[in-house]
């Protein structure tokens, strides 16, 4: 239809039918079947605990005090309410996408577009740092092997003789032979996955083991002694660090997120219906309880003012306590699990550019899946080479919050669609009900815009910025190849 020769302008209201999403597709653009609940309570639990368990304990401290505790609540408490969401939608919708699909089904295309690009901002930057993460662990063994200096270290590193460093070698490292890992074939890479979790549980059980008998309850006096609320402190510049309870919220949340990367394997799930439910919730809750145990524990066995100001807390606490043997063996640890958070969230990262080009808001070529693994294999490689480059030659230090903000717009995301689809279909079965949904869903989406709220103002702008230029990518390219405006446009004749 045209007005006065005028497209009309529709994408406003294109939305995806959910009987369409759950439909399949072709065999060259459908995933293949391959994991089970086990599978996915490690995918889970392999992209939460992982550097936020063993780095942002420390700076999470260094806001709030022992009042970190409150802050892990209050961080896994919205983003139990955004997993209660997740598990209604993706049993409603088990296809892959996570919350870019939930949204193109229940607030249409500009709205999934702008989710989608704020997934891809958020896993990209992830595996990008952790990727750094793992090589400043890393480095000694590269150094042993005889890799110059310049090769160790990106343009933005001034090195000891004065020199610049080249690239990141061992970040690029990482970052491809997960992606290699990953292209071999789904239920191959899960398993790795589980052996890996298995090892980071075992090492913060004995953290807790070894700190239980130094327990010292004074340590939690003065319980908030920067407050509660995210503030500059007094006499502090403009672009000094809030603090307070909340601001240690707002940033331990980076550590809590990764449960959604579960919600991208839904299309990959044998029994989605039990699964997926038992993989988002599961995952969610024994990640909290395993945060605040370490956190009480940390606390209790050191002042949080002195193992804050550590980058291994953990490793710090273990030393300080004579078990220096455990805590080269913690941080050991940390190095041979740390990729499992890569694993996850490349594997979510590709999933979404994946349902993202089958569904034309990306060149469709990049949404073809493999024959014989059953994975997207150039979208996961592509993937690889993209978080290689970043973790490469850039610093993240300045943008790597940037994540914490797209995870966030995603949460709400997922909120409001379980809310909007509760009341234009509330007929429509569910196979997991949101329990008390009028509140959780409300709750999920206010307390997310809280602790984005509560992000230092740089993000903030960092994060428009960065979706403006999505903007542009959609309005110049997606808005007229999506598979829902070339079917508007064979219906218009």
């Amino acid at each position: 239809m045209r007005v006065g020769g005028t497209p009309r302008v529709s994408f406003w209201t294109r939305r995806k039918a959910i009987d369409t999403i759950t439909a399949g597709h072709a065999d060259s653009h459908q995933l293949k079947k391959t994991l089970s609940w086990p599978h996915l309570v490690a995918l889970g639990v392999g992209a939460i605990v992982g550097t936020g368990i063993y780095t942002l304990t420390g700076v999470g401290a260094g806001l709030a005090g022992p009042g970190v505790i409150l802050s892990f609540l209050i961080a896994g408490a919205v983003c139990a309410c955004a997993a209660l969401c997740y598990a209604e939608l993706s049993t409603m919708m088990p296809a892959a996408g996570s919350a870019y699909t939930y949204s193109y089904a229940a607030m249409g295309e500009p709205v999934a577009w702008f989710v989608g690009w704020s997934l891809i901002l958020e896993y990209t930057l992830v595996c990008a740092a952790v990727a750094v993460g793992w090589s400043a662990h890393a480095t000694g063994l590269f150094h042993a092997a005889g890799v110059p200096e310049y090769l160790l270290a990106g343009p933005h590193v001034t090195l000891a003789d004065g020199r610049h460093g080249v690239v990141n070698l061992p970040a690029v490292i990482i970052s491809m032979a997960v992606a290699g890992l990953l292209a071999l074939g789904t239920r191959e890479s899960a398993t790795v996955n589980m052996v890996l979790v298995f090892v980071k549980i075992v090492a913060l059980a004995v953290f807790v083991v070894l700190c239980l008998p130094v327990f010292d309850a004074s340590h939690f006096t003065p319980f908030m002694p920067n407050g509660f609320q995210a503030h500059v402190p007094a006499g502090a510049g403009a672009d000094a660090a809030k603090v307070g309870v909340m601001a240690a919220a707002s940033l331990i949340f980076f550590a809590f997120y990764g449960f959604d990367a579960v919600s991208t394997a839904a299309e990959e799930t044998k029994n989605p219906k039990r699964d997926l439910t038992i993989g988002i919730v599961g995952s969610m809750a024994a990640c909290t309880a395993i945060y605040m145990i370490v956190a009480a524990v940390a606390i209790g066995a050191s002042r949080a003012e002195v193992f804050s100001k550590s980058e291994a807390p953990l490793v710090f606490i273990l030393e300080t306590l004579s078990h220096p043997k455990v805590a080269q063996l913690v941080a050991l640890a940390a190095v041979i699990a740390l990729p499992t958070v890569i694993l996850a969230f490349m594997y979510g990262q590709s999933r979404i550019f994946f349902v993202m080009a089958r569904d034309g808001l990306l060149p469709r070529a990049l949404s073809r899946v493999n024959a014989k693994t059953g994975t997207p294999v150039l979208m996961t490689l592509l993937t690889g080479a993209l978080s290689a480059v970043l973790s490469g030659f850039l610093s993240l230090k300045d943008i790597a919050e940037l994540a914490n903000a797209g995870t966030l717009a995603a949460f709400i995301a997922v909120g409001l669609s379980v809310i909007v689809l509760r009341r234009r279909e509330p007929g429509r079965p569910r196979v997991f009900s949101t329990p008390l949904w009028q509140v959780v869903a409300p709750a999920g989406v206010l307390g997310c815009l809280y602790l984005f709220y509560s992000l230092p103002a740089k993000t903030q702008i960092y994060f428009l910025y960065a979706h403006l230029i999505g903007a542009v990518i959609y309005l110049a390219y997606g808005v007229r190849k999506s598979v829902l405006a070339q079917q508007e446009k064979a219906a218009q004749g």
